[in-house]
């Protein structure tokens, strides 16, 4: 099969399409054929060899946690899904044209491939960090980074909570985060004054790793109300990192009843054919993201 894989650290020049291996299911364990991969901003971290405490490569690696596509083979004491059903979910070295998932759901009823791949891991993220910032119905959430994946996600859940939101983002995604229902402003100077005119923030989330946790800290008060997700220097300013995964299966289940209920939409910004993975990862890394990254398999 064909995979997108790296054999050094580095930049997106190290991503190859190669042949490889095709894998297979084991106990606990679904594979698919993959249609959509989605691009998440660990991806080019662990190429880059960034946080490999948590996440442990083996060179040469694959790239890529988040999928969608259809089931081929089914492991050993795995009920409720059989070969053809449409799946999403997650696994490892998802940049593939098969891919064994660990966790995963049934697409909901008129999402594609190309959308579903977008949603696993950033699901997953976006009800951790709101769980873990405890922030509560009336209260005010500033949201740094807003408008990528895990933002819009963030935005979403926390409007069905009844929780009002701050977001920074670029001039050019102010209707955006506002379609979204926060109250927008744009980063860069003069910020911390524009969000605090625009009222009281009770915690707060990075999520573009943008050197602003002193920042956030003196907005809410206090650095245990503000939480990354990608800024590794958190512990110089008595922020919490947030990088552990909680259950992606209890995300994924939630993830489909909101999507249902269309309190949930993650729109794609843009498909790339997998052998473009390194231009997706130089988009990605560019940021000013709107939404999810995805590759077409």
């Amino acid at each position: 099969m064909k995979m997108i894989g790296f054999s050094e650290f580095g930049g997106p020049e190290v991503l190859r399409l190669v042949d490889a291996e095709e894998p297979h299911a084991g106990p606990g364990q679904v594979r698919i054929a993959v249609r959509a991969a989605g691009v998440n901003p660990v991806d080019w971290r662990l190429r880059e060899g960034q946080v490999l405490g948590a996440h442990p490569i083996e060179l040469p690696a694959g790239v890529g946690l988040d999928a969608a596509g259809v089931v081929d083979e089914v492991g050993a004491g795995v009920e409720g899904v059989r070969a053809g059903d449409f799946v999403f979910g997650e696994g490892r070295n998802t940049y593939a044209e098969f891919a064994v998932l660990s966790a995963w759901a049934r697409m909901p009823e008129g999402l594609t491939f190309e959308e579903a791949a977008g949603y696993p891991s950033v699901v997953e993220t976006a009800l951790r960090v709101l769980r873990e910032t405890g922030v509560a119905a009336g209260q005010t959430l500033l949201v740094s980074g807003a408008s990528g994946g895990v933002g819009t996600a963030v935005l979403q859940l926390a409007r069905v909570r009844g929780i009002k939101v701050i977001g920074t983002a670029g001039a050019a995604n102010q209707d955006y985060l506002r379609g979204l229902g926060a109250a927008a402003t744009t980063y860069g100077e003069g910020w911390v004054e524009r969000v605090r005119a625009l009222g009281r923030v009770d915690a707060a989330l990075d999520l573009a790793g943008s050197g602003v946790l002193g920042e956030l800290a003196a907005l809410t008060g206090d650095p245990a109300k503000v939480i990354t997700i990608a800024d590794l220097r958190a512990p110089e300013f008595g922020v919490r990192f947030s990088g552990v995964a909680g259950s992606v299966p209890d995300a994924l289940a939630e993830a489909v009843g909101l999507i249902a209920r269309g309190e949930l939409h993650i729109p794609v910004e843009r498909a790339y054919p997998l052998a473009d993975a390194a231009a997706a990862h130089i988009d990605s890394q560019a940021g000013h993201t709107r939404g999810r990254r995805v590759l077409l398999v």
